[in-house]
């Protein structure tokens, strides 16, 4: 039987590579996985998971000459100046978000046969002007067809994306019953608490609501860097047999889709953080079961 041949791929804004794992779920054979990114952190938790993973830096240095031929383009450009949790938002104009031209600039060189880009839910005008620049309409998906978590993100791609079915997972699915004393808030944490309105919808753990809009409440709030805070900053607090605690690694890397452990190559906050800045690694492969 003749080999299957793989594929190249460049992911830019690479961070811990959820790209790789969605397309290692599927059984894709990669020859070459280029990976542009800067956090040391993330790169080591890719290089312990993926060693095999060429890693080329920074965004801004990466030339489409000095690649082969590439069949998928992948990445998730900085949102600090399109999300609408920020106050004060700059959208492309913006000194993080405006690195999405780099990632315009590399599909226009290299033109592979597939890309995709993520980003934030973000205002219309914003979501507008990428609609223009990448030429397809951004589609939103919200993790909680996939996982037990609220998380709405968009998705510009040329890849063709199948109709989505709801799981139904619940965060009754994904949190632990039993965790270790670390992971409760502390007393004078838990009164930042004790004015919300905490939600359960046939679920016996209890979330947060924040905002106070519908939306399902027996999933978790969006999971972010923040993950490992018991503060005001939180977003990720839940109630268990009447306590406060914050979720734990593995239960964001649960709701991200991702490998058991697969981020315990660094220190607990890092391993918050670079799951709160990834992907949603089932909705990647969905997306890639499209791939021909």
């Amino acid at each position: 039987m003749k080999e299957q041949k793989g594929i190249n791929v460049l992911s830019l804004f690479d961070g811990m590579s959820c790209g790789q794992i969605a397309l290692d779920k599927l059984g894709i054979k990669v020859d070459n996985y280029f990976a542009s990114e800067i956090d040391k952190y993330a790169i080591k938790v890719t290089q312990a998971n993926y060693p095999n993973t060429k890693q080329i830096g920074s965004v801004t240095e990466v030339k489409g000459e000095g690649l082969p031929e590439i069949d998928l383009l992948i990445g998730g450009s900085p949102c600090q100046d399109f999300s609408t949790l920020k106050f004060k938002r700059e959208g492309l104009r913006g000194s993080k978000s405006k690195l999405f031209y780099e990632f315009l600039r590399l599909k226009n060189e290299i033109n592979p046969k597939y890309w995709l880009l993520e980003n934030v839910q973000m205002k219309k005008e914003s979501k507008k002007q990428l609609d223009k620049h990448l030429g397809v309409t951004g589609i939103l998906i919200d993790s909680n067809k996939f996982t037990a978590q609220n998380r709405k993100r968009y998705y510009w791609t040329n890849i063709p994306i199948a109709k989505i079915d709801d799981k139904n997972l619940l965060i009754d699915n994904v949190v632990d019953k039993k965790v270790d004393e670390k992971y409760y808030c502390k007393e004078h944490q838990v009164k930042h608490y004790e004015n919300c309105k905490y939600v359960a919808e046939g679920n016996s753990i209890e979330v947060i609501d924040f905002y106070n809009k519908s939306i399902k409440y027996n999933k978790a709030n969006c999971i972010t860097p923040h993950a490992f805070r018991c503060d005001r900053s939180a977003t990720n607090i839940i109630k268990v047999n009447n306590r406060l605690r914050k979720l734990t690694e593995k239960e964001c890397e649960r709701l991200q889709g991702v490998p058991r452990d697969y981020t315990n190559f660094v220190a607990s906050g890092q391993r918050y953080k670079m799951i709160g800045n990834g992907w949603t690694v089932d909705i990647i492969k969905h997306i890639f079961k499209g791939l021909n």
